[in-house]
Parts: structure tokens; sequence; C-alpha cells
């Protein structure tokens, strides 16, 4: 099975949920999607470094760090810079606070971020947009250039082109209706 086939599959089955959901944006959804549960798995990891990593080179994104939000993109960047190692184009991974720090350094960006970096910013949902927009201004307000977001699902809600409109190219690893798509052909199964 090809790797965004495997993908597909995990995070249909371990991921989404269906319901009546309020998603961190605010919003009503009837879907689910808790990225978590693939990207923390040892098999998510294993997929979606190396699956992330030739879409940043796919995309033609030359990037010296790829990091986000906590939690959200926490473990992607890590699967991310693991995969570089791995390869042996070493990308950086680094996490964005949802505030600085009151004691010690008082940084938002943690990790081995660096002033002048070009960056991807990693996000495991995209909806609205609003994490990947709060993360690039953390890493812009750091010294860093921004090349455009990585995600792991686009929930086509609006978020990727709100991004977009914000000069940030997106790149998704799989899409929701994918993901249901996949949910309905297990069904039938």
């Amino acid at each position: 099975m090809p790797d965004h086939d495997r993908l597909l599959t995990l995070l249909a089955e371990r991921s989404a949920r269906r319901g009546h959901f309020t998603l961190a944006s605010g919003r009503q959804s009837t879907l689910y999607i808790d990225a978590r549960l693939t990207t923390m798995s040892p098999d998510g990891l294993a997929l979606i470094g190396p699956l992330a990593l030739s879409a940043l080179g796919t995309a033609g994104w030359a990037v010296d760090a790829v990091g986000g939000l906590t939690l959200g993109a926490d473990p992607m960047s890590f699967a991310i810079a693991y995969a570089s190692a791995i390869a042996g184009s070493p990308i950086r991974a680094f996490t964005v606070r949802k505030e600085a720090k009151a004691h010690g350094t008082g940084r938002l960006i943690e990790g081995p971020f660096r002033e002048g970096d070009r960056v991807a910013i990693v996000e495991d949902v995209i909806t609205t947009g609003g994490s990947a927009l709060r993360a690039t201004q953390a890493v812009r307000d750091a010294g860093g250039a921004v090349v455009g977001v990585l995600a792991l699902v686009d929930r086509e809600e609006g978020g990727r082109q709100a991004l977009e409109e914000a000069g940030l190219p997106v790149i998704s690893l799989a899409r929701a209706s994918e993901i249901v798509a996949r949910i309905a052909d297990d069904e039938r199964s």
C-alpha cells in the first residue's frame, strides 16, 4: 500500500470521529480529527516524517527548521527532523509556546531555532489557520523567514485560503474529504 494510502487509513481508523463537536476554533462540526492519535504513535511518526520531508522537497522549500504551535505541531516537527537526519540533510525542529515563559529565558520559541532561519510552519490540522498564523508571527518576530505551512490534515473549511491570503503557501498531506471517503470505504467493506 502506498504511503499516502497508509496515512489515510491511519487517520481514518485512529484520528477521525463522527458526532457533534466544538472545534478549537469555536466552530461546530460533525467530524473531529484528533491527529495526535496518529502523530504520536510509532507507526504514525515513522510514516509522517518521510512523507512530510518528501513534500517539503517536492515543493522546493529549502528550510533550516520546522515547527509550530505546541502541542499539535510537535510530534510532526520531531518526525520530520528525525527523517531529515536519516536522509543526510538535517532540518532542525522547534516549538512555539502559546505564551512566553515567565521564568528562565522567557522565550516564546524553544529548541534550536536561529535568527535568519528559513522555516516551514507545521500544523497537525488546519481549520481556520489561526494556530499557523500565530506561529508564523512568533517566528517572524524572532527573525525567521516563513516559507509556508505544512499541514497533516486540511479540514477544507477555509483555513488554507486564509493562510494563502496572508501570503503563506500551504501543503497538506491529507484532506478531510479523503479521510471521510476512506471511512466510507471501510464501512462498506
